[in-house]
């Protein structure tokens, strides 16, 4: 087993942990942030969603291939190369001048934020052994994970308020410091795993991944000015299909691809990508949503916004608390399908905002379950997708289960937001704007209710077997984890 045997367990979770945040926070932490950069920088209203969207084309692009790159490469480099340029770019951003330069630096963020996410997931699953220690330890790194996406936006609405929209980048340079500083004490030059025979990486793989995604990711985002029917859109869709079509068959035919298909023929790691998928497109509607419902509908500031959120940060590190033991003595499905039918419940609830609602009745308790369900679905589901994954593999299963969560959430929350917004019509009232928040709300309760059912009807009720190609000959190429 590739194992860190010189360096100190504890501190790689933390710098994998305070990694993971950084990543997580910035995926929220600029949205309450908009209007004040918009003013500061003079973005053209149709190009200030690019802001966000930037961020989430070059990290959901890139994944796979950072993913395979830590596997190759070692996933030390990655970690700290895929850091250095997040944080290089965070203080770009801070500094930026001109729109031009805040996207730039935003798309920079997202590239390292690809090679991060992998490495920090592989680093776990490769340090910690699989059972009860490894659940442990990808509880800490879920919990993080979760408050991080919950954080940003408290964070993004106190800085925005009191300090300055440039903070919202610059705070991620002491956070990036501190998981370098992790990184080094613990673990020593070779500790992480290079491949015991160096293959080449999949070039054409690379291409065709990163452009088929990409292409999903844009064609996605842009639905919010184009529509879900337009050419364009309906074109870029079609490319990105097409290209992802020519991915697959191109993968099972090469002796080292970017991802060895016969890992998603493993109940654990299918199960767990689609799992993954539907909670991601749940959580992130939720965020949306609700954070809308508190600013347009009751009418509280950005700062109030981010404050409220705090209970749900709260909600999610419990939930992961309690996940964590459940699936240290059993498997993650004991966790996975409470965990999601709590969430939806909570879901459900929020549905039921009014226009004269109160933040008690209409957020802070639906946040508290909602955020208890989700937490006990995201803490196990990373183990989950990482069940009987070779070492040598580690990092495809991390880039893999992060690009199914991006996708997830991006998708998802593009699908809904539209949804909302015809139900809403062009009244925007506080009561047309309700109506369509909770027509997305409700929606996104349904998405957890699914992901239940996967649990339920596709994760094996025991571990499985390590998943190892038998040959290097692309026919065999095609070996599953079983259950044991």
């Amino acid at each position: 087993m590739y194992r860190n045997s010189r360096g100190r367990p504890g501190v790689v979770l933390a710098a994998a942990a305070v990694a993971q945040f950084v990543v997580a926070l910035d995926m929220s932490v600029v949205n309450v942030a908009l209007p004040a950069i918009r003013t500061a920088l003079g973005f053209a209203p149709l190009d200030l969603s690019w802001v966000v969207h930037v961020y989430a084309l070059t990290f959901g692009g890139f994944l796979l291939l950072g993913g395979r790159a830590c596997d190759l490469y070692g996933r030390r480099r990655m970690f700290v190369l895929g850091l250095s340029v997040f944080g290089l770019c965070s203080l770009v951003g801070g500094l930026a001048q001109e729109p031009w330069q805040l996207i730039a630096a935003r798309a920079g963020q997202g590239l390292g934020a690809a090679a991060v996410a992998p490495a920090a997931l592989a680093m776990l699953t490769t340090t910690f052994t699989e059972g009860p220690q490894r659940v442990r330890a990808l509880g800490v790194w879920s919990a993080v994970n979760a408050a991080g996406g919950a954080l940003g936006v408290l964070a993004g609405g106190l800085l925005t308020e009191y300090a300055s929209w440039r903070w919202v980048m610059l705070i991620n340079l002491p956070i990036v410091a501190a998981a370098l500083v992790f990184l080094p004490a613990g673990v020593s030059a070779g500790a992480s795993p290079e491949p015991a025979r160096r293959e080449r990486l999949d070039a054409l793989g690379a291409v065709l991944a990163t452009a088929g995604v990409g292409l999903l990711v844009l064609g996605v985002v842009r639905t919010d000015t184009l529509g879900w029917g337009s050419p364009t859109t309906c074109a870029t869709l079609a490319a990105a299909a097409v290209l992802l079509g020519v991915f697959a068959f191109a993968e099972a035919r090469v002796a080292a691809p970017l991802l060895r298909l016969g890992l998603l023929r493993g109940r654990w790691v299918a199960g767990a990508n689609v799992l993954v998928f539907l909670a991601a497109a749940g959580q992130f509607a939720a965020f949306y949503f609700v954070s809308l419902y508190m600013q347009q509908v009751l009418g509280m500031s950005a700062a109030a916004t981010g404050t409220a959120f705090l209970p749900f940060s709260l909600g999610l590190v419990a939930g992961t608390v309690v996940a964590t033991r459940v699936t240290a003595s059993r498997t993650p499905r004991a966790s996975l399908v409470p965990g999601a039918l709590l969430a939806a419940a909570g879901l459900g609830w929020f549905a039921l905002i009014s226009p004269d609602g109160g933040f008690v009745a209409d957020v802070l308790g639906p946040s508290l379950v909602t955020s208890f369900g989700t937490g006990l679905v995201l803490a196990p589901v990373a183990a989950a997708a990482t069940t009987g994954v070779a070492p040598h593999e580690a990092g495809m299963a991390g880039g893999l289960m992060n690009s199914s969560r991006q996708l997830g959430g991006c998708i998802g929350l593009a699908a809904l937001a539209t949804i909302a917004a015809r139900h809403s019509g062009a009244t925007a009232t506080p009561a047309a704007l309700n109506d369509g928040y909770a027509l997305g709300l409700a929606i996104a309760a349904a998405m957890f209710v699914l992901a239940a059912v996967v649990a339920i009807g596709v994760l094996p009720r025991r571990r499985a077997t390590i998943s190892v190609p038998r040959s290097t000959d692309p026919a065999e190429n095609q070996l599953e984890g079983t259950p044991s």
